[in-house]
């Protein structure tokens, strides 16, 4: 798959040649992350911070909320990898601070080893020095202590001439079972493509900022098809992963998707494009596209909007859901249509009320003592916490965003 790049220097986003060479700016990276991160995981390099000339922290932690980020750059210390876990970032990159010591003192599910070569040696400090190890060796070395491997071919990076796949498939038979991303030279999509049916990722700038080709054309590279038509099944969801129908993609109806974050599908029908909820209101935007095992059917998760994602007005094409989902939904129209003096409007309407609520029915959960009696009131507490997120204006998956963001965090409470 593809993994989209962002380096920083001086707050904004930039693309380098060989490291050096200043070849372009793409402005504020936030923009970049929110498109960028529908396809996956993006990988911030703090390239001032890499070069000991200053540090973009504060842009970094803007966008960590915004995408899944892997992020390097500067890390030279346990303590400050940790400091970026803590931050919400799904797993740090380390170059040269990449040791046995300072790795076996990281949880190694969270850690990605950049190793920069020219010609088959690793290099440092700016690609300008080498070291005389072979990048076989380091793979071999650190392999146990990573969960994946940046391979940079620093003679290629930037000058989009391609990869050799003969060294691509050496590098990854000896980086084992960790996950390998390779940078450096990667020029059209169908090269993404070879290099994901390897097994592997594709770290790709220039050619992505001056547009050779989109995200769009580098996700399609890496699917097939079996029907006759060529369309890919699309499995839509919503934020928490619950289904909410069928509906079938092609390239251009994915182009528009990623590049404008609004659904779009192609009609088996009408032979056509689509914009979801174009005419009834109920219109998506996409959250994230990912692909199943098989690489030949889309998963879709959307934000979606109005009654539903069916025809028939109802939730999902299998019906409408349940539990809190269905709540939260029931809460939103509430805040709409509830009649003047109706228990559900004063709730929405008087704080001091919902809040007094909260406070009983949290007392009553804590002094319950058997099964049922506890679900009971811990449905209580549930209804009246998700009234208090209507009355806000804020979705639970913002909560459920916060919950995932401290799972990540590595430093415990005591």
């Amino acid at each position: 798959m593809l993994i989209p790049p962002i380096d920083l220097m001086g707050g904004e986003a930039v693309q380098l040649i060989g490291g050096k060479e200043h070849a372009l700016s793409a402005g504020d990276p936030r923009p970049l992350a929110k498109k960028f991160g529908r396809v996956g995981e993006i990988a911030i390099v703090d390239l001032d911070a890499a070069l000991s000339t200053g540090s973009n922290a504060d842009v970094i932690r803007d966008l960590l909320p915004l995408a899944p980020c892997r992020v390097g750059g500067g890390i030279r210390s346990v303590d400050a990898a940790i400091e970026w876990l803590d931050a919400g970032a799904s797993s740090v990159v380390l170059g040269t601070a990449a040791t046995p010591e300072v790795l076996s003192k990281l949880p190694k599910e969270r850690v990605v080893v950049a190793l920069d070569s020219f010609d088959g040696e690793v290099v440092t400090h700016g690609w300008t020095k080498g070291t005389g190890a072979r990048v076989e060796d380091k793979l071999a070395e650190l392999r146990d202590l990573c969960s994946g491997f940046l391979l940079t071919f620093v003679e290629r990076e930037g000058r989009m001439t391609g990869t050799d796949p003969e060294i691509l498939t050496r590098y990854l038979a000896a980086a084992g079972d960790c996950r390998v991303t390779f940078a450096g030279g990667i020029s059209s999509a169908a090269e993404i493509g070879r290099i994901h049916a390897l097994g592997a990722d594709a770290q790709v700038g220039m050619a992505l900022y001056k547009n050779e080709f989109t995200i769009a054309d580098a996700v399609a590279a890496t699917l097939r098809s079996d029907r006759a038509d060529g369309l890919w099944p699309t499995v839509v969801a919503n934020e928490r992963g619950q289904t909410l129908g069928l509906a079938y993609s092609n390239l251009e109806s994915l182009t528009a998707t990623l590049e404008t974050g609004d659904v779009h599908y192609w009609s088996r029908s009408r032979g056509e494009l689509w914009q979801k909820g174009l005419s009834s209101g109920a219109t998506q935007r996409l959250l994230s596209v990912d692909s199943d095992c098989d690489d030949d059917t889309l998963l879709f998760r959307v934000e979606q909007k109005g009654r539903g994602f069916c025809h028939l007005e109802q939730t999902s094409c299998f019906g409408d859901f349940a539990g809190i989902a269905e709540l939260e939904r029931v809460l939103a129209d509430r805040k709409v249509d509830a009649p003047e003096g109706s228990y559900t409007r004063r709730l929405l309407e008087d704080p001091s009320l919902l809040a007094a609520k909260i406070t009983e029915e949290a007392a009553e959960l804590n002094e319950a003592t058997d099964r049922g009696e506890i679900v009971h009131e811990a449905a209580d507490v549930l209804f009246f916490v998700m009234n208090r997120l209507a009355a806000e204006g804020i979705e639970l998956r913002e909560v459920e965003q916060e919950l995932d963001r401290r799972s990540r965090k590595v430093t415990r409470r005591d």
